[in-house]
């Protein structure tokens, strides 16, 4: 077994309980594997860009920018996380909520959330 140690001791992440957290069980519990596509980029992201309550204020528009997203693959990927419990949102507000107990199980038969209303304010935006 190899003995853990660190690589750079220069470079040792610090979290404060702030930005850029994402919990161990992401990956333990199968979080992580149950995201489809562009949704671990989105997530990722919003763990990068929310404040310390997980709460992100980006815009559509900026989103599809840094991530080279389309409007359709974010509404997409958006809606996956939404469905699988993992944000919340209020536009243009989208909140990284606390893991639920388990992963969802992707459901090939689950509806799109709301992917027309937000096609919708984003053209309007």
């Amino acid at each position: 077994m190899t003995a853990k140690k660190i690589l750079d001791h220069r470079r040792v992440r610090k979290t404060h309980n702030r930005f850029g957290f994402i919990p161990h069980r992401f990956l333990r519990d199968g979080f992580l594997s149950s995201l489809k596509g562009d949704e671990t980029v989105l997530y990722l992201f919003y763990a990068l860009a929310a404040d310390r309550f997980g709460v992100s204020y980006y815009g559509d528009r900026s989103i599809c920018k840094v991530l080279g997203f389309s409007p359709e693959g974010l509404f997409t990927a958006r809606d996956g996380l939404t469905y699988k419990n993992l944000i919340c949102r209020d536009d243009p507000l989208c909140q990284l909520l606390e893991l639920p107990d388990k992963p969802v199980i992707e459901n090939l038969k689950r509806p799109k959330m709301n992917s027309f209303s937000s096609l919708n304010q984003f053209l309007k935006g």
